[in-house]
Parts: C-alpha cells; sequence; structure tokens
C-alpha cells in the first residue's frame, strides 16, 4: 500500500488585491513542502501539468528534477503529463534523467488531462483528441523498450532504427490516470497497466463498477493478477477539525470550484452545505481531522482493493503553512494509522 501527495502547483489567490501569488514563490514552497513529506515517510508525489494562471506546474518533469537531489525516498511521478499535447520521445528522455539522478524514482502518470489549454498552446486540435492519446500512448509505451526503435504514426516523425538515449537503467512505470470513462478503463486493462482513478465529486461508492471491470478486463487479457495495481487520487485536506477546514480551508477551495464552474458554464455557486456534503462518510473530499481522514481512506481502500492512494493537498491554493500542517498530520497520523491498520 502506497499514500502519496499530489499537486498541481495552485497558486494562493488574495481577494483583496485580486492577485495570485508569485509563480516563483508557489514552486519553492513546493519543494519545502515535498522534502518535508520525504521525511515524514510518504511514499510518492505526484505533479500534474497546466498551463493556466491558477496552477504554477506546466512542465511536470522539470519540478520533478529540482525535486531529485533534495529528497530521498519519496517517488517523484507526473500526475498527469499530458500526452497527447506531448512529444512522447522528449518526455520519455525527461524522465529517464529523473530516474537517474533519484536512484530509480521516477514514474510517468499520463492522461488525457482535465483542461484543454495545451491543445492550442502547442499546436494541437481537439477534433483529434482521442487519436492523439492513443498514438502518443502507444509510442510511449514502445520506448519503454530500450534498444532501437522504428515507429510511424500520423502526429509525429517516424523514427528509423533509432535509441533514444540516455537508456534508463530500468522501465520507466507508467500509470493510466482516467476520470471515469469505459473506454479509458478498458484501454488500460488491455494494455496490463496500472490504473488510476480521479475521485473528486458524487460518491466514491459510484466508482465500484469501473473498477471492478478494470479488475475482470487485466484478468481477462491475461496479465498476472498478482501484478495489478489501482489507485485513487482525491482532493484532501487535513486539520485540527472539520469546524477548522470549513472555518479556514473552504473559502480557497470555493474560490477554485466557482472559477472553474465559470469557465465550464457550470450553473450556482459552489456552496458550504455542498462542501460539507463532500465531506461527509460517503463523498469524494478527504477532508477533516487525522482520524476522519484516516478512516475514510481506509473505508475507500477496502472497498476498491487499492495498492495506492493519493491525496491531492493543495486545490485552491491554500497558504503554505496551511500545507505544511496538511503534510505533518498526513505523515504522522494519518499514514502510520492506515499502514497499522491493513498490517
Amino acid at each position: 500500500m502506497e499514500l502519496g501527495i499530489g499537486y498541481f502547483g495552485d497558486q494562493t489567490y488574495d481577494p483583496e488585491t485580486q492577485q495570485y501569488q508569485k509563480a516563483s514563490d508557489r514552486m519553492k514552497e513546493i519543494i519545502e513542502q515535498v522534502k518535508r513529506a520525504d521525511e515524514l515517510g510518504v511514499d510518492l508525489v505526484t505533479m500534474g501539468e497546466h498551463h493556466r494562471e491558477d496552477y504554477s506546474i506546466a512542465a511536470p518533469e522539470i519540478i520533478l528534477a529540482a525535486l531529485a537531489p533534495v529528497t530521498r525516498r519519496i517517488k517523484l511521478a507526473s500526475g498527469v503529463n499530458v500526452i497527447s499535447s506531448a512529444d512522447p520521445v522528449k518526455l520519455y528522455q525527461d524522465l529517464s534523467m529523473i530516474d537517474f539522478i533519484s536512484d530509480n524514482r521516477a514514474e510517468i502518470i499520463a492522461g488525457r488531462g482535465s483542461f484543454i489549454e495545451s491543445f492550442p498552446l502547442f499546436g494541437y486540435a481537439l477534433s483529434e483528441y482521442n487519436e492523439l492519446f492513443e498514438e502518443k500512448l502507444e509510442l510511449l509505451l514502445q520506448l519503454r523498450k530500450k534498444g532501437p526503435i522504428t515507429w510511424e504514426g500520423q502526429y509525429r516523425a517516424p523514427l528509423r532504427e533509432q535509441t533514444i538515449f540516455p537508456v534508463p537503467d530500468r522501465s520507466i512505470p507508467v500509470w493510466i490516470a482516467v476520470g471515469g470513462t469505459t473506454a479509458s478503463v478498458e484501454r488500460a486493462a488491455r494494455l496490463g497497466l496500472p490504473i488510476i482513478f480521479a475521485i473528486i465529486g458524487g460518491m466514491p461508492s459510484q466508482f465500484k463498477p469501473l473498477i471492478d471491470f478494470y479488475k475482470e478486463q487485466y484478468k481477462a487479457h491475461g496479465h498476472d493478477p498478482e501484478k495489478l495495481e489501482v489507485g485513487v487520487h482525491s482532493h484532501t485536506f487535513i486539520s485540527q477539525s472539520k469546524q477548522d477546514v470549513l472555518d479556514n480551508y473552504y473559502p480557497y477551495y470555493a474560490y477554485s470550484m466557482d472559477k472553474i464552474g465559470r469557465e465550464r458554464g457550470w450553473p450556482g455557486n459552489y456552496t458550504r452545505d455542498k462542501f460539507q456534503a463532500g465531506m461527509s462518510p460517503y463523498g469524494a473530499l478527504y477532508m477533516g481531522s487525522s482520524e476522519e481522514v484516516t478512516d475514510k481512506i481506509i473505508q475507500t481502500i477496502e472497498m476498491f482493493g487499492l495498492t495506492r492512494f493519493v491525496a491531492h493537498i493543495d486545490v485552491g491554493g491554500p497558504t503554505h503553512d496551511q500545507l505544511m500542517e496538511t503534510i505533518e498530520l498526513y505523515g504522522n497520523e494519518v499514514i502510520p494509522a492506515v499502514k497499522a491498520h491493513f498490517g
């Protein structure tokens, strides 16, 4: 069982000045936070790719490279790389170098992304959303086989008996991140890839049919059940009490949800009642005291048979002090309690 933390690099928004904090300040804070998470025994950290004013991480591989020499044991993963609009060759080269620097702690979590900014930015058509992902994932998986590669597709120059240098000491792990579509789940199972579900709304129990489907398809395609890995990535925030989360974190979270909602044409505002419903034992927000978050993570692991849980801790850009407290409580109280429960 692996218990990790996840970031998009949300920058703190000041409603008085109507300004986000500087990206340079947020990045320095993230490095300090992950160094502490490493010391506390957090198993992995994921960094998600976005190209927006409110998120500071545009290139996960850059901040992972910065973290590699200042951490000792924590796994360093993207979360996600939007491979539809990336060059798989350059991505695999970058992660290979991070793997060298970190003594084999790098991972790629590949996904299609929940935002579309990278497509016009890098010159790709949204109308080819699915085709781009399929082709680039195929190439990425080919690159893991080492040695000379011959490959040809529609969206990238062909490779003719080319070796991608530097050649890593091992095959870099690749996970597939999904939001809940059956086709994405089937693809990951067919390819025998570990899968991580982004559960950020509704009730986690609604995902059980999809997770059961993944496990059935994984075995049906002849993959070793002993190697099956399933994870969940969910919004998480830990403080001294549920009331403290409501009083001091909810405003940051609500601002972010409202901003995204306006962009996507969702009706209404993100209310305190909706936030509290998400914090309930049946909701998708893993927030509250250490005890409440521990119980909810245990419940989720048992329900799905997980091998990995990633706590996405920086939604809405909480302050550095708040995130440091969340990491301290997660590392000192939640993780030991969850692992003790499972022996």
